[in-house]
């Protein structure tokens, strides 16, 4: 008798990829990790790869993972990905020593991360413009002119 298949923690539309204890304390991975969440894939990488940051090149290994998996596993287009999540977790701790003056130690951590891409598949959203995104209507002004408040009080 075989295990039974756990059931699929994500929908439909989404595909993941994790890479584990990665040399980089996770301080300086949630940096990156912030710099391509809610990005389209396509931009996500783009922006990696000319990123000055030295782990910014195996964040792009994982993000190119999830695209491959949500592409041949998935069957999920790749123009349409976005990145829905970059989840960084905390992994191990290597402990070293420092030597220090007068026969005594000081203690030098080395920290692993976690990383977690997740990818979906979505609609492009339409371009806002710029009066879309102060909230209103084009033509329309938020401050109303005097003129404007004695016709309405006419």
């Amino acid at each position: 008798m075989s295990k039974v298949k756990a059931p699929r923690g994500l929908e439909d539309s989404q595909a993941q990829a994790i890479t584990r204890n990665m040399r980089v304390s996770p301080r300086k991975l949630i940096l990156v990790a912030e710099s391509i969440r809610n990005l389209p894939a396509g931009r996500a990488l783009s922006d990696l790869t000319f990123s000055k940051r030295r782990i910014a090149k195996q964040v792009k290994k994982t993000l190119e993972s999830a695209i491959a998996n949500a592409e041949n596993n998935h069957q999920l287009d790749v123009d349409k990905l976005v990145v829905k999540l970059a989840e960084v977790g905390r992994g191990i701790v290597m402990k070293r020593f420092h030597a220090r003056g007068r026969g005594r130690s000081a203690t030098v951590e080395k920290w692993f991360s976690h990383l977690k891409i997740v990818v979906e598949e979505r609609e492009p959203a339409a371009k806002a413009t710029r009066d879309t995104h102060l909230g209103h209507k084009k033509g329309e002004t938020k401050v109303k002119s005097e003129s404007a408040k004695s016709a309405e009080a006419a």
